[in-house]
């Protein structure tokens, strides 16, 4: 198995040689700011995909105009059930 050192330290050159080609003045995000961005990119891709599947499981089942005339709503407020709002 070949040694990994030389070619590790080969790399270390070449990326120190480019660390000091940048401004210091400038501030960038960086590694860390790129971590955040994607965890929270992961984040709401997951949370979009949970409401997709709640509201894939949601059943609604819009009543009828005619239902409302025929005293069922009087029963629903009896029984203390919410009747959904006409017009």
């Amino acid at each position: 198995m070949p040694d990994m050192s030389a070619s590790a330290s080969l790399a270390m050159t070449h990326l120190v040689t480019l660390a000091k080609e940048v401004d210091e003045d400038k501030v960038t995000p960086g590694v860390l700011g790129f971590i955040v961005f994607a965890v929270m990119a992961l984040a709401v891709w997951g949370l979009m995909k949970s409401m997709n599947r709640h509201m894939g499981r949601v059943d609604f089942d819009e009543a009828p105009d005619g239902a409302g005339a025929s005293g069922k709503g009087d029963a629903d407020q009896a029984s203390g059930k919410a009747s959904p709002a006409k017009g």
